[in-house]
């Protein structure tokens, strides 16, 4: 027989041997592997609607400054949020504390992208961005003249947390796509003046437009239309000062004293 034929022969069932033992491993673990994996709990995939709707951003650089120099010993804040899906924008300046008596001023400037379509109507905008504060309204849509164009104020009162009266307001703009909003409140029966309201939008200022030129144009248009807190020309007549903004028992009739 012919050598190399004799050995093929002589090696072929030590490699058929292996091959089996190979197979055999490769099965087991495949077995083993399916087992596992199954005893395991399914892990629900991550849906859209899992993540959060805005994320505020941990450093804002403010691109809107309010300021309102009576109310310089009040707690102030300003963040940013932002919609991860859409791109929206919306900064959110606050003077003073959120739940008390001493007035409080939350004001919104909102800068939408794809996520919304349209801005809601006046009404389902300031009571359902105050929904925290629980808004009881009473009273209808009132038009307020400012440097921004009409604003419509609804007035309101509180039931969640410490009972104040409201000045809810919103102005919506087509383009830029860009809507102010926010509420004045204050605790005891009286709500902040009309006037007040006012001359604290008047305080609102553009810091920085970044890379919307129409934004810095809308604000640039408005302090045109600026009245200086009722006074037309600042060098004639100074702005006047609002003392008792933040003092909301200011106006409240004292006690009658019993006695002599």
């Amino acid at each position: 027989m012919h050598p190399a034929l004799y050995s093929w022969r002589e090696q072929w069932p030590a490699a058929f041997v292996r091959l089996l033992a190979y197979l055999g491993g490769v099965t087991l673990m495949s077995i083993g592997a399916a087992q596992f994996f199954q005893s395991r709990p399914a892990i629900a995939p991550i849906k859209a609607d899992d993540r959060p709707q805005w994320i505020e951003i941990e450093k804002p650089f403010p691109a809107f400054v309010l300021s309102i120099p009576e109310a310089a010993g009040v707690p102030a804040h300003y963040s940013i949020l932002r919609n991860p899906s859409g791109g929206g924008r919306r900064d959110i300046l606050s003077l003073g504390e959120p739940d008390g008596l001493a007035p409080y001023l939350q004001l919104e400037i909102y800068r939408p992208g794809p996520e919304l379509r349209h801005f809601a109507g006046a009404t389902a905008e300031i009571l359902g961005s105050a929904a925290g504060l629980g808004p009881v309204q009473t009273a209808g849509k009132q038009p307020l003249d400012t440097k921004f164009g009409t604003v419509t104020v609804i007035p309101f009162e509180t039931t969640k947390g410490t009972p104040r009266h409201c000045l809810g307001f919103v102005r919506a703009y087509d383009d830029p796509r860009l809507q102010l909003s926010g509420w004045f409140c204050q605790g005891g029966e009286d709500y902040v003046e009309r006037s007040t309201l006012a001359c604290a939008l008047d305080r609102l200022t553009l810091l920085a437009a970044g890379s919307e030129p129409k934004v810095g144009a809308l604000f640039a248009q408005a302090e045109l239309q600026r009245r200086f807190c009722g006074e037309r020309d600042p060098i004639i007549a100074a702005t006047p000062k609002y003392k008792l903004l933040w003092k909301a028992l200011a106006t409240r009739p004292e006690p009658r004293r019993v006695g002599r």
